[in-house]
Formats: C-alpha cells, structure tokens, sequence
C-alpha cells in the first residue's frame, strides 16, 4: 500500500484578487435578503445620527438664546429619542449580521468538510490530518471577526461618512474641506498596513498548521506510546516549544504591522476638533467670515462622528485584506481536484450477486510513476473467495482497495456483477462492499455507536447478533457498562483481537454481499488469530470475499489464490495445485513452516 507522508502543497495562490472578492461576496448571496434588511436598518441609524448636531445647533443658537423653553424641551426630547432609535437599530442589526456570519462561516465549513470527504485515499496518505484540522478549525474561525461584522460594519460606516460629509458641507462647506484635506493619505496608509498584515496572516496560519498537526500525532495515543517508549518526550516538547515561540513572533507582528501608522493616523483625527477652533478663531480674528458658536459646534460634532466610522473603515479595510488570506487557504481545499467523482448517471444496483472481474487493470499513484498493478485479469465469482499473496509492496492492498473505489483504475476497468464500479452510485458501492483492515479504527464513543456507525437504525438485538456472530459478545456483556462502555481513544481499551472481532461485528451489522479482508489478522498471535478467524469465517459464509494474506495459514480453503510480484500475476490456482507446481507460492509456504518453527 502506499504510504508515501510528505505534506500536501497547495496550489499557487490566485494574483486576482478582484476575483477572489467576488467569490467572498457570492458566499453572502443566500443571505441577500436579511443583508438588505441591514442595510436599511444602518441607513435609518445614520440618518438619525446625523440629525442629532442639528438638533444642537438649534439648541445652541436659536432655543437657549432666545428663551424659548418649549422648542428647548422638544429639541432635547429629540436627541433622546435619536439616541434611543439608534440602540434598537443598533441591537437589530447586530443580531442579524451575526446570524448571517455564522451561516456563511458554518457553510464554508460544512463546503470543506464535504470536499474532503469526496476526496481519495491518496489525497490523505500524503496530507497530515493536523493540516486538514487546521484549515477548518483555525483559518475559518480566524475569519469569524471578519465574516460576522464586516458586512455591517461596511455599510454602516460608508453610510455614516457619506451622510456625516453631506451634513458638513451644509453647514460649512470651507471647514468641510479643511477636515477631509488628509483622507487620502489615510487611505493609502492603512492599505499598505493591511497587504503587510496579509503577508504575515498566510505565515502565521502555515505555522499555526504545523502545530495542530503536531499536536494531533505526537498527543494521541499512539502517539504518546512512541513517544515514552523511545524516550523522545522530551525532544518533542522542545520541537513543540520551538513551534510555538515562532508562532508567538507572527502574532505580535500581526498586531503591531503598521499599528504606529494607524495611531498616527488616530492621534491626527483627533487633533482635528483643535484646527477646526483655531481656524475658526483666526477667521473671526482677521475679519474674515465667521460661523455661529452653534455652527461650529455642530461641525465638530459631526467631525468626531466622521473620524469615527472613517477609522472604522480604514481599520475594516486592514481586516478585509488580513482575512483574504485566509479566504485564500479555505478556496485552496474547495478548489481541490476530486479525482473519484460520482457519475452523472450512476448506476443504482438491486439484488447484487457479486460477481467480481478485474479486467485489464493498471494503476499508478502518479502520472508519472512506475505502474503499481498492470496487466491484472481475475474473476471472483459469486460467492467465492479469492485469496491474494506476495511480497510486501507487490500490490496486494491496491488492488483490492480498487473494488470499493478508495483508488480509481489508471488503465481497464473492475466490475461487479458486469458494472463498472465506476458506473454506480456511491451508496450502492458502499452497500455492496465490506473492507475489515488491519488496522481497524475505533471512534471515542460506545460500544453500541461503534458498531451502530455501520447501521444507525440497528437495534439492540441486532448489535448482540452481530457480536455473537463475531465471537466478541461474552467480552462485550463482561465489561462495566456492557455495550454502553466507551471504547477509548482509537479502541486502545482493547485489545488488538477484540478491536478485530468489533470490526468484523461492525461489517456483519452492514451485511455487504462483497467483502474485502485486508490482511485482518497479520498483528495477532496465534491464538486470537483462532479466535478471530472463526469470525471472519463467520462473516465470509455466502459471500464474495477477497482476501490479502500475510499468513498463509489462512488461505488455504481459498477457491481461488494469486501471488502478486512487482504488480504483475506471476501465479494462480488452488492451494494444492500451487503448491504442487513448486513456485513462488511453494517457497512462501517453506517461508511460513520456518518462521513458525523458529518460534
């Protein structure tokens, strides 16, 4: 099988990043809707906003002054019912952009999560599962800031600034020119400050992905029993350390990049209400056009209320360009090529024989590789068994993993019951073919869940058949909680036979007329491999079963065997028949008659 580990590169990123924005836009476009209903809601609240200086102004010039306490009470009942309108608006909004954030981030997840589903064997043989973590836990929950708030925060500022500039220029045209003289040096800061922010955002989640992967193999259990028992716990924790010391690097980094720019840009807005006075104050000094004390301070207000939200946008903008990065990592994965697609037209098998043909079959892990299996024509028929030998690397794995589909065919075709498994519908294929491996994978759950992940529906009378059937139900029913009891990470609660026997109990509960037994009892000793044989002896009775054997012990009674080398069949026939002709399979039984006599 193959087992080549180097980590997946993802593909050179796309220079279009016009493009990639739309992509981002498309993922709101379900949520069209409630975005409008924001965006009305943000109007409304900036337009109330805005009104609250003029109400000042009339305050300031026309209703203090005059003695009028009538229009004083009204004008200062209007500021309280603007700020009070402005809250409600305010909570409205936040409620629904958080909603639709959450959607479009539990959508991207749910996209990646069923994109790497789809994807084959080969894809995870090469790709470190802490990577695969990563991308779904810490790039798209570093987006969670950007996706839940940005939208709002976009619209309400730009509608904010827009509306507050609008009002300026009513009041004061000359002093709204002075406060926007610097915006575009503004603007052109804080993008230089966001595609620095990107650049170290692509590195920092790069090394937040070598530590999840990190963590997940050398923290599991597996892990942890390779680590004590090569005495590398120590030199792990210092590789673990030196990780994240880099890690603590790009984080400060990421929030320092240009953070003395942006707070020279705050410092400068802030002195702005002093230039606009003393501009003011010079004006009137030298005779020149003066403003109103209620005008002026109804300038400043709006002023500070446009720094505000033009801060906001500056700052969002930074934000925008850091998430693009991570945007870019998750496209990465959906834009994976899937190399095992279902067909446009499956087709859905009815009563399955289970006739199987290999027909012609190559295959080669890489276009460019050396052929794995080629020139392989086999028929297995309904229910028979054919038992598959050689040496490690001659193929065996590969060739029976073609049958399920977790590898397609480079060249030929294999076929159940004459249809191209290329040709069916995947819960068809499922349905159809059984796989028990050596290493048989257990979920931290029940005893009960573990086998029910073959059938949800099964009841409590089915799980103790198929227990029985695997010879594992007197362990079951010994244990505290019986079939309640929790397996343990990855089964180690259990041993190697017990795990093989659940695992054989877990396909009878499935019931597939094709089965796939992959070298299921090389780990264990002699005895549990009795024991776990008659199980499987159990399990294979009326079925088609193919078989890859480590120890020919077990193959014996096969109808059919066929010895592998280099990929190629080099002999076929019965036991007896094979071992008479004196070849290959011979002289890997006289292998077998020694180890166990050396023992």
């Amino acid at each position: 099988m193959h087992t080549d580990r180097t980590i997946w590169t993802p593909p050179t990123a796309d220079p279009d990043q016009p493009r990639q924005t739309r992509r981002i836009l498309r993922l709101f476009r379900p949520y069209r809707g409630r975005l409008a209903v924001v965006g009305l809601l943000v109007c409304a609240s900036s337009l109330v906003s805005v009104v609250t200086p003029f109400l000042l102004r009339a305050i300031l010039d026309t209703a203090i002054p005059q003695g009028r306490t009538g229009l004083l009470s009204l004008l200062a009942l209007g500021m309280i019912l603007s700020a009070l309108i402005n809250s409600v608006f305010g909570v409205l909004q936040t409620l629904i952009s958080t909603t639709v954030g959450q959607r479009v981030m539990h959508d991207l997840r749910t996209a990646v999560y069923g994109r790497l589903q789809r994807m084959s064997l080969a894809f995870f043989t090469r790709t470190r599962t802490g990577e695969v973590q990563s991308r779904i836990a810490n790039d798209i929950g570093g987006m969670q800031a950007t996706v839940t708030s940005t939208a709002t925060s976009l619209v309400s500022n730009v509608t904010s600034v827009i509306a507050t500039i609008v009002a300026m220029l009513a009041l004061d045209w000359r002093l709204t020119v002075v406060s926007l003289l610097l915006m575009p040096v503004f603007v052109w800061i804080s993008r230089k400050v966001g595609r620095e922010r990107k650049k170290i955002t692509t590195q920092r989640q790069k090394q937040m992905a070598a530590m999840a992967a990190t963590v997940t193999e050398s923290l599991s259990v597996s892990g942890i029993l390779l680590g004590r028992t090569m005495g590398r716990a120590d030199s792990l924790t210092r590789s673990f350390e030196i990780e994240s010391e880099g890690l603590v690097d790009l984080e400060v980094r990421s929030n320092m990049a240009g953070r003395w720019r942006m707070a020279v840009i705050t410092i400068v807005m802030a002195a702005m209400p002093a230039v606009i006075y003393w501009a003011a104050g010079l004006a009137f000094q030298l005779g020149g056009p003066t403003v109103s004390i209620g005008t002026l301070v109804a300038f400043v207000s709006l002023q500070q209320g446009l720094f505000r939200p033009a801060v906001s946008l500056l700052v969002t903008g930074v934000q925008i360009q850091t998430s693009l990065a991570l945007f870019q990592r998750i496209f990465e994965y959906l834009d994976l090529p899937i190399d095992i697609e279902e067909p446009s037209s499956p087709v859905h098998l009815g009563e399955v024989k289970g006739e199987i043909r290999f027909e012609g079959v190559e295959f080669r892990y890489e276009e460019t590789a050396p052929p794995t299996l080629e020139g392989i024509d086999l028929t297995v028929p309904a229910g028979g068994s054919l038992a598959i030998v050689g040496q490690t690397g001659s193929g065996k794995s590969t060739l029976s993993y073609l049958v399920p589909r977790l590898y397609d065919v480079t060249g030929g075709r294999v076929t159940i019951d004459g249809v191209d498994v290329r040709d069916m519908d995947f819960e068809s294929l499922a349905r159809t073919v059984g796989v028990v491996s050596q290493e048989t994978y257990l979920f931290h759950a029940s005893v009960a869940d573990n086998l029910r992940f073959a059938k949800p529906d099964a009841t409590d009378e089915e799980l103790v058949a198929a227990a029985r059937a695997a010879q594992i139900h007197e362990h079951i029913a010994a244990l505290p909680q019986g079939y309640d009891t929790l397996v343990g990470e990855r089964g180690h609660r259990f041993s190697g036979g017990e795990k093989q026997r659940l695992a054989i109990a877990r396909t009878i509960l499935r019931d597939p007329p094709v089965l796939i037994l992959d070298e299921a009892t090389s780990a264990l000793d002699t005895r549990t491999e009795h024991a776990v044989q008659e199980a499987i002896d159990a399990l294979s009775a009326d079925r088609t079963t193919i078989t890859i054997a480590h120890r020919l012990s077990t193959i014996r009674g096969a109808d059919q065997i066929v010895v592998l080398e280099a990929g190629r069949t080099a002999e076929r026939g019965s036991h007896e028949e094979l071992l008479e002709a004196g070849g290959r399979y011979a002289a890997l039984v006289r292998r077998d008659a020694r180890l166990e006599q050396a023992k």
